[in-house]
């Protein structure tokens, strides 16, 4: 078997971050292999004076790399999970994911403590319709404007633009070093994170050595979680266009199953808590469809 390995990552600090801690994982498995890092552009890191939901949603991130890997330039491809869309090509396969940091999404003001404590007609900063439609339902007089930016970015426009806060996803603040400027943490009950928030996955092809590499350093717990709101996605047909919030957690052989399905114009239409024992998993996924297609009909 081949022993250098070439790793796919968007250019981004953060996606550098989350590749190099997954190159730690590997290297520490396989001392002596070699695993280099090829950068590849995607059309989300091209278009920033857009909102993601105008310009295509989910893929926008991944597409490229994606292609890089199809063609043999690249060996694996490192994602955050919550940019992989559900349907991915059948010569692709997600060969493991690392464990998951803190799925929830994080409060971060310069003015206020928490982001109950925005006044009325505050303004808060946020690229995510999900996080919209879930912040409109909680505060309904607060003002939520366009936000886009890697983790950095948007931290330096909360002064710049003289914001009140913005929401942001735990993982990638912490992955960056700038969990300092947190707030507050915001409850399941309050803001559900998208599908696969906080979980880092390592994408390879099918046919190929790179597979079993991987394979050793996939966390069951977080493949476990991840896939089953993946699938709860798929059957909805949930991209960055649709607020939806959708969030597994297991403990004890026991799964925690929250959702946020937001209306068009802001606003919540369900937001739900289901519990089930793993050995149910399918009547879950299909309790959970059921509601989420119900409230979503025309």
């Amino acid at each position: 078997m081949k022993r250098s390995w070439i790793i796919g990552s968007r250019g981004s600090k953060l996606a550098l971050k989350q590749t190099e801690i997954t190159i730690n994982r590997l290297k520490s498995l396989y001392p002596d292999h070699d695993f280099g890092i090829k950068i590849i552009k995607t059309t989300g890191d091209t278009i920033w004076d857009k909102p993601l939901p105008l310009i295509g949603g989910k893929g926008l991130f991944v597409k490229e790399i994606e292609e890089a890997l199809l063609k043999g330039e690249i060996d694996m491809a490192v994602h955050s999970m919550k940019d992989l869309p559900t349907e991915i090509k059948d010569e692709l396969t997600i060969a493991a994911m690392l464990e998951r940091e803190d799925p929830r999404d994080v409060f971060i003001s310069d003015r206020y403590d928490r982001l109950s404590d925005v006044r009325p007609d505050g303004t808060i900063g946020t690229s995510s319709t999900r996080r919209r439609s879930q912040i409109l339902h909680y505060l309904k007089d607060i003002r939520v404007v366009d936000l886009r930016g890697n983790v950095d970015t948007r931290i330096k426009k909360l002064s710049h633009l003289k914001l009140d806060g913005i929401i942001l996803a735990y993982a990638g603040v912490k992955r960056m070093g700038f969990e300092e400027r947190i707030k507050e943490i915001l409850p399941l009950d309050v803001m559900v994170p998208p599908s696969g928030q906080g979980a880092v996955g390592i994408e390879t092809r099918k046919d190929t050595g790179a597979l079993e590499i991987v394979r050793p350093i996939n966390h069951e717990r977080t493949f476990m979680e991840v896939t089953l709101e993946r699938a709860i996605q798929s059957g909805i047909g949930g991209g960055c266009q649709i607020p939806l919030g959708i969030n597994a957690s297991i403990k004890n052989s026991k799964i925690e199953l929250y959702l946020a399905l937001g209306g068009e114009k802001g606003g919540l239409l369900i937001k739900k808590r289901l519990e089930g024992s793993i050995d149910k998993e399918k009547e879950l996924i299909e309790n959970a469809l059921k509601a989420l297609n119900k409230t979503n009909a025309p």
